[in-house]
């Protein structure tokens, strides 16, 4: 049976079987025997199930009731927050991606970005863990440009979609929950825990804790938009001072932000402002985020009483232009410009007002536009660890690639596989930056970069990612691209990195004098070196029409500031070029870590088997959760692939299911064969690890679980 050509977290999915074969010769009515653990390679998990007509239900919290597919969710009122304990169906919601360090760290003086996502009230396709079939979804990549990053709802507890974590956390940014009481029955929920003891706020406030730091997000933003009795208002500024104290303590570098509504006597009024009315509850937490209908008279009190605090002052800024604003829009630069001309932090609600209001036809294109638009007042962060490596993916894409060629064609979304994404650099008329879905080298995107060298000069170079770290002594780098337009043959591309301004920094030995402005040309690798040949196995070969270069580069003393693509002419004219490159991967790996042997996957085990009638008769529909583990860091996804199901002994070649982003993955839906009563039948189902720097696993460290599996006799 072919695969299924679907995208991930699709059900219906086939695991590839072998053609069907006469059976070995067997006397009429023998059982035929199942296959044996002696038979299968050392490490495989072999386990036996018989095929069950009435599966038990798995948690409709945890996974989609139709399909078992597992999804996030969220916590209504406040009973479901106190009831709250972890669970083992909780696996799947759990971050397996560290907050990346960044330099400025978020902490430093200088005025940052937070952006509150509100989306048609949350939880839609992003819900799926695992990924869905949505053409044209919503996807945010602009990292290097804010801070802070909050899902937002209007349930009482929104624990952000994993996925968002995920993605935020590869690219250095924080993720926010949102806790919320609104209305009358906000009033009610905040008397029955703030009007009473101290004890009835702690329990709140240390739940919340637990959540943040159990799935792994970094704190909350508190939003009472209802009135409170005075002696819930009493308890307020305690219960967040308690909070913030709870969430410092569990979760490292964790936050509370206020929200602008309620006033110190209890009353709901938005202020716009820091004042006298709201201080109290600024005064115990770690920022205050503004409401949006301010004027600068508002900015310049806020900033006279916040004093030294002015960057925990978060001004809102809503892109959808509601009320009395000064901006939205194309034209939310007029409000960064004064929230930045008075040093305070801004909060961008809702710019997923570019896919909402402007449509889907055009929203990559239009998203480059809107945050092009604000970049001149939003700082970017820097890169400050090793390996750096990525290939652009934006987490969705119109089909999946791998090592140049299609893998999969059809939609897919899924933010968990978002990489590392560069600063997206825009100069108009001379050099634009964007994502290109029709090719790419592995996941759903390339990086589409478009200039013109100008007149007489030989070389452009274009900035893709800003460092802040010490050079290793010895540095490998891989570039995959794609030259397009009329004359590539004209045009060669090469990597550059600058450094910062030192005296004591050499490439080379001390006798090599310093490139001038601290730039440095890493010298082209025609072979992999000794050791490296695994990892560098790709040096001046390509696949599919892409250009593969390795290089390496010594430095001494010195810091990395730059990555940037340099784009040269081969033969010196005045005449301006215009060139077209796509960007397959890039990586920037420290020689000394990048010969460490892989680990192996190991404890690989399946459980929640799911047996269900097949679309024909001579089939099964299966799901399964399986889990393993694997040194934690080392890989940067899991490939989780089916090796073929059958009654009969035999291989086929290994057919994706889907990538994992961490020790666990549920298969859904697969189309397997059904076994003849008191037969036996098996499916092998595979774990690749990828690693963070891409040297590739042998299949022998792979994870690998066969399951056999029988009708029942009767």
């Amino acid at each position: 049976m072919a695969e299924a050509r679907e995208g991930p977290g699709r059900r219906g999915r086939r695991a590839e079987a072998e053609p069907e074969e006469p059976a070995e010769a067997e006397r009429p009515g023998r059982r035929r025997r199942s296959f044996q653990p002696a038979e299968e390679p050392r490490g495989t998990t072999v386990l036996h199930d018989t095929v069950s007509a009435h599966p038990l239900p798995l948690p409709a919290r945890h996974f989609d009731t139709k399909t078992t597919e597992p999804i996030s969710f969220f916590l209504s009122g406040l009973e479901e927050l106190l009831a709250w304990q972890p669970d083992s169906n909780d696996d799947f919601n759990v971050s397996a991606v560290p907050l990346a360090k960044r330099q400025p760290p978020l902490h430093s003086k200088r005025p940052r970005t937070l952006v509150c996502h509100d989306m048609r009230g949350g939880y839609l396709e992003d819900r799926f863990i695992q990924g869905s079939a949505t053409r044209n979804p919503y996807v945010f990549y602009h990292w290097r440009y804010i801070d802070i990053f909050v899902y937002f709802s209007h349930r009482t507890v929104t624990i952000p979609p994993v996925c968002w974590t995920n993605a935020a956390h590869r690219n250095g940014v924080p993720v926010l929950g949102t806790f919320i009481t609104e209305w009358t029955d906000g009033e009610k929920l905040c008397e029955s825990f703030l009007a009473g003891g101290e004890e009835a706020y702690r329990a709140v406030s240390e739940q919340l804790a637990r959540i943040a730091q159990h799935y792994r997000f970094d704190g909350w933003l508190v939003n009472i938009e209802n009135t409170l009795s005075a002696a819930a208002v009493a308890n307020m500024a305690p219960f967040l001072r308690h909070l913030t104290a709870q969430v410092h303590g569990a979760v490292p570098g964790g936050l509370v932000i206020w929200y602008d509504s309620v006033l110190q006597n209890g009353t709901l009024k938005w202020q716009n402002e820091l004042n006298e009315e709201n201080r109290v509850f600024f005064d115990v937490c770690d920022g205050l985020f503004t409401n949006y209908n301010w004027k600068e008279e508002h900015l310049e009190h806020t900033r006279r009483l916040a004093g030294p605090r002015h960057t925990d002052i978060y001004v809102g800024v809503d892109v959808f232009a509601r009320g009395d604003v000064v901006g939205g829009g194309f034209d939310t630069n007029k409000s960064l410009r004064l929230i930045r001309q008075h040093g305070l932090s801004a909060a961008i609600f809702a710019p997923g007002w570019v896919y909402e209001h402007l449509g889907e036809e055009n929203f990559l294109r239009n998203e480059n536009k809107f945050w092009g638009s604000l970049a001149e007042y939003l700082p970017t962060h820097s890169i400050c660890t090793l390996p750096l490596t990525t290939s652009f993916s934006l987490g969705m894409g119109t089909s999946r690639f791998l090592a140049g060629k299609e893998e999969e064609a059809g939609p897919w979304y899924d933010l968990s596989a978002q990489e590392i994404q560069p600063l997206y650099p825009e100069h108009e008329g001379r050099l634009s930056t964007s994502c290109c879905l029709q090719d790419a080298w592995c996941g759903g995107s390339s990086l589409r970069v478009q200039g013109t060298i100008p007149p007489g000069e030989e070389h452009v170079a274009i900035r893709l990612f800003s460092f802040q770290m010490p050079a290793p002594p010895k540095l490998f780098l891989t570039l995959l691209y794609k030259l397009e337009g009329p004359h590539p043959e004209e045009l060669t591309v090469a990597l550059e990195l600058t450094t910062w301004d030192s005296g004591t920094c050499y490439e080379g030995s001390m006798t090599t004098l310093p490139e001038p402005n601290g730039r440095h040309h890493p010298r082209f690798l025609p072979a992999p070196p000794p050791g490296l040949a695994k990892l560098l196995a790709t040096c001046d070969s390509g696949s599919h029409g892409w250009t593969s270069r390795c290089y390496e580069l010594d430095l001494q003393d010195c810091g990395l500031r730059d990555l940037s693509l340099l784009v040269s002419r081969r033969q010196p004219s005045p005449q301006e070029m215009f060139f077209t490159c796509l960007l397959g991967e890039v990586r920037v790996l420290d020689a000394a870590s990048a010969v460490a042997s892989p680990p192996q996957v190991q404890s690989l085990a399946a459980s929640q088997l799911w047996w269900q009638d097949g679309p024909e008769a001579s089939q099964l529909l299966l799901s399964l959760t399986l889990r393993w583990t694997f040194p934690p860091g080392r890989a940067s996804c899991f490939r989780v692939l089916s090796q073929g199901s059958s009654c009969h002994r035999g291989q086929t070649s290994p057919q994706l299911l889907g990538l994992a982003h961490a020790c666990l993955y549920r298969a859904v839906g697969l189309v397997v064969p059904r076994p003849a009563a008191g037969q036996s039948c098996r499916l092998e189902l595979l774990v690749e690890p990828v690693l963070r720097d891409e040297l590739p696993v042998d299949p022998h460290h792979w994870g690998r679980l066969v399951l056999v599996y029988s009708q029942p006799a009767s």
